[in-house]
């Protein structure tokens, strides 16, 4: 048994999440299990030790959380993002029901023409803010509307949003300054998202719907409401823009989908590889494991870089460069792996596709003119990019 390397550098200090890469360069080359002084847990930023993490629930268990802090793994314990098979099972099901490929199916064509009209629209106004003025747009409207929730307090989602992934970092001051916000979140999942206030017929209704079937312990219903509320918006925001911003600067990448759409979703999975949204969760490690020679104890907890992994050179030929022809492109982790896959990921693709077809059609390249990254301590995204279009 050896050592395990050791780092002092901080991965949620704002500094390095506003750009992260350098120190994930640093913490792959150190070793496949790096010792973070700062969070006091082990860092797995290479990708096979991730991919290998996400593949054993049994030894890297989310049950025991996900999240780098006690107080945000407690308040979700037994909702779906923590929990482990069997049980993780019978909740997926409930909350996959309407986003598998074939419910999902019934959408393809409201998604396309709501695409095609707000793609229209911007580019006729020939400059426009892709983060704020394109890239919500679907998940706000569409998805919002699908998931049936109160109106009373849903215009708050995009705030409860990222502060809920704040809260998965370990405890610094963005942290701290997140848990009130996830609080009026969980407040209204207990006191809002209840029947007789969901929409009838609406995603978070058919959880309860559920229940009553004994398919779940109606404890646990608010709980899994939190998969629809927090997971749905910012992720498929951060990953449309970040596409845009990525083919802004690599036009000749623009060029390819434009002369062949069929590649657009390998171009979606490029952009989500190189710019993951989700940049880390955690694992709890149910037992001794020893990995390169160094012992990760039972009940340590591992931090899984999914933003590292992705841009491994272990793993990926020019690991930096947006390459939508790239042809492994779908063995990413932006979308996770094994048990814990993203169970919107379908919808994400729709979304997302939707926009760059209706974009391919009437837009030959894009000028960008702004660009402000936000700062979060799990998602990685740009919250203002002001394009123009020719």
């Amino acid at each position: 048994m050896t050592t395990a390397p050791s780092s002092a550098v901080d991965p949620f200090a704002t500094e390095t999440l506003l750009d992260p890469f350098p120190t994930y360069r640093q913490l792959r080359d150190q070793g496949p299990a790096v010792w973070l002084k700062a969070c006091g847990m082990f860092a797995l930023p290479r990708y096979a030790e991730v991919r290998g993490a996400l593949e054993d629930w049994q030894l890297f268990s989310s049950a025991g959380g996900v999240s780098m802090n006690d107080e945000m793994n407690q308040k979700l314990k037994g909702g779906l993002l923590c929990s482990d098979p069997p049980n993780h099972n019978v909740l997926r099901k409930v909350i996959e029901r309407p986003l598998t490929p074939r419910a999902l199916s019934v959408l393809r064509e409201r998604v396309t023409t709501e695409a095609e009209n707000l793609v229209e629209r911007l580019v006729a106004k020939g400059t426009f803010d892709v983060a704020t003025e394109l890239s919500p747009y679907l998940p706000v409207s569409i998805v919002s509307e699908l998931v049936g929730l109160p109106e009373e307090g849903r215009e708050r989602m995009l705030e409860w949003a990222p502060a809920n992934f704040d809260c998965f970092g370990p405890i610094n001051e963005r942290t701290k300054a997140a848990f009130p916000i996830v609080g009026e979140m969980i407040h209204y999942a207990f006191n809002q998202c209840v029947p007789g206030k969901l929409k009838p017929g609406g995603w978070a209704q058919m959880i309860w719907d559920a229940a009553d079937r004994g398919e779940i312990d109606p404890a646990i219903c608010p709980f899994l409401m939190n998969d629809y509320m927090g997971p749905s918006l910012d992720t498929t925001i951060f990953a449309t823009t970040s596409a845009i911003w990525l083919f802004a600067q690599n036009p000749d990448q623009w060029a390819i989908v434009r002369d062949n759409p069929s590649l657009l979703p390998q171009a979606v999975n490029e952009a989500i590889r190189i710019e993951s949204p989700i940049q880390a969760f955690s694992r709890y490690v149910t037992r001794d494991h020893e990995i390169d020679g160094v012992t990760l104890p039972a009940g340590s907890r591992a931090i899984l870089l999914f933003g590292s992994a992705n841009r491994d050179e272990r793993k990926w030929e020019d690991p930096e460069g947006f390459r939508v022809m790239r042809r492994e492109t779908n063995e990413h982790l932006g979308f996770g792996f094994g048990e814990h896959q993203c169970v919107g990921n379908n919808l994400a693709r729709m979304e997302i596709r939707a926009l760059l077809v209706a974009l391919t059609k009437r837009v030959k390249g894009f000028e960008l003119h702004e660009m402000e990254r936000g700062v979060n301590n799990v998602l990685r995204g740009i919250k203002k990019c002001v394009v123009s279009v020719h």
